[in-house]
């Protein structure tokens, strides 16, 4: 596999956790620093590790992920996704705004359910001659690289949108899963 090819793979890969970064940037309160990092690193570390799994699991349980992978992944954002839309309509007719602090909890999920998708990249490179730990490298820091453009631009819109910024992320993400669910249904 060509370099470019593998930087595409990693950029197609990436967009879900940059948009989900984004959302995260809109609608977390009092993101520190080290807040944003860990952010990137738990998407780039499920991006890259996902492959990893996938490449092993491929070579004898194909059928099966290809089969409910990408039902995890859709009730997992849409979970996500129809809470934060509940939470950002409370927060307009009650004017009762409840405050999202950082959770590695709800980062941990939402990484997992972002990287489904590299899940079935892996089970794709163990069919193909491919350097593993290349590949994963490269993908895990283009996602890590992405995910930070990712909160730092949901800072900024966040800031912009104001209680707007919890319904927009919750729409963000219902419409991530579905993208999964339709890429790999139809």
């Amino acid at each position: 596999m060509k370099l470019i090819d593998l930087v595409l793979i990693a950029l197609g890969l990436s967009m879900d956790a940059f948009a989900v970064s984004v959302t995260d940037g809109m609608t977390l309160i009092r993101l520190k620093t080290w807040n944003r990092f860990v952010i990137a690193l738990f998407f780039g570390a499920f991006q890259a590790l996902m492959p990893v799994f996938g490449y092993y699991l491929g070579q004898g349980f194909e059928y099966y992920i290809k089969t409910f992978a990408h039902w995890v992944a859709l009730a997992l954002l849409l979970l996500i996704g129809v809470r934060m839309l509940i939470e950002g309509r409370r927060c307009e007719t009650d004017n009762n705004c409840k405050l999202k602090v950082f959770s590695l909890k709800l980062i941990a999920v939402q990484a997992v359910a972002t990287s489904i998708d590299a899940l079935m990249v892996g089970i794709t490179f163990a069919a193909m001659d491919v350097s593993l730990a290349f590949s994963v490298a490269v993908i895990g820091l283009i996602t890590f690289a992405m995910s930070i453009v990712g909160v730092y631009t949901g800072k900024k819109f966040g800031c912009l949108l104001k209680s707007k910024s919890e319904f927009a992320g919750g729409c963000i993400l219902i419409a991530i899963g579905i993208k999964i669910f339709v890429e790999h249904t139809f």
